[in-house]
């Protein structure tokens, strides 16, 4: 294997200069949300930048928009472009171990993607791929291994153990409880929410109901609370006050993004139609334009 202290950087992709992930991020966001996608754009930036500054770029961009730029990406684009554009945001080692599973993936092995992988990388890439290769597959068997603890404890079993669901809805993280809910369509003909729906009463139920909606979107679970809010007779003022104090420097930006989506009417109008007077003025400059 090549001593990659000996290579030079002879590749047709390098880091850009005055690199911005925030900025990138945003000119992503707008190239995404365009009439009919910007693709041009989305190129243009992507193969602009070195694999390191489009690892930035994906934290800055789900930082922003909460969520991950991969998601947003694949939802935009189709095929080859789309496969591609995934590709690129991965981690060199990420994409080798991908490749690698793909190739011993089903009926019959693929050698040649064997062989070129394996034979080209130098010794330290092969030591990276390996890491990530074994910590994929251990992320994996965790999947599984929750899906299925998750789905024994309720729907699987005489009763129900609140205890399983506790433990794993409040110590693993939001991507991976997003893996654990689509693995749990296999093991239920319902989703998570609708299976807690079904086991569960009382605080419990709404506590990992909020638990199991903020891992999905945590701006669409806002959105809901302050729709809530304002729904029916009367104003819920606590609530509506304590969310749009409390996101108003985190995602409101995005929750009013979430709300217009998911209600056909704006955050700002919403509060327009349902307060008043100098409280209504507070909430509308915290709100932000229409």
């Amino acid at each position: 294997m090549p001593d990659e202290s000996v290579l030079r950087n002879e590749g047709t992709v390098t880091a850009a200069p005055n690199f911005s992930p925030n900025g990138d991020a945003g000119v992503l966001d707008r190239a995404i949300k365009a009439k009919g996608v910007d693709e041009k754009t989305i190129i243009e930036v992507l193969v602009k930048r070195s694999n390191e500054q489009r690892q930035q770029l994906k934290e800055a961009y789900h930082q922003a928009s909460g969520k991950p730029l991969e998601v947003a990406l694949k939802s935009a684009l189709k095929g080859d472009l789309e496969e591609v554009v995934l590709a690129l945001l991965k981690t060199p080692a990420q994409y080798d171990a991908e490749q690698l599973k793909l190739a011993m993936k089903g009926m019959g092995t693929d050698e040649d993607t064997l062989v070129e992988i394996l034979a080209s990388r130098t010794n330290r890439q092969i030591l990276d791929i390996k890491r990530v290769y074994k910590d994929g597959m251990l992320a994996e068997e965790l999947v599984d291994s929750d899906a299925r603890a998750l789905y024994e404890a309720g729907e699987g079993r005489k009763g129900k153990d609140v205890s399983v669901f506790i433990d794993i809805l409040t110590s693993r993280s939001a991507p991976h409880l997003r893996k654990v809910f689509e693995k749990y369509s296999q093991y239920s003909k319902v989703d998570v929410a609708k299976a807690i729906d079904l086991e569960m009463k009382g605080d419990i139920e709404r506590c990992l109901t909020a638990l199991v909606k903020c891992c999905g979107s945590r701006a669409g679970y806002f959105a809901e609370r302050l729709h809530l809010s304002m729904k029916g007779k009367g104003t819920r003022k606590p609530i509506l006050t304590r969310i749009m104090v409390s996101r108003s420097e985190i995602d409101l930006q995005r929750i009013k993004e979430e709300y217009k989506k998911n209600y056909g009417k704006t955050l700002y109008q919403e509060i327009l139609d349902d307060t008043k007077g100098d409280y209504e003025k507070i909430l509308l400059a915290l709100c932000g334009e229409n």
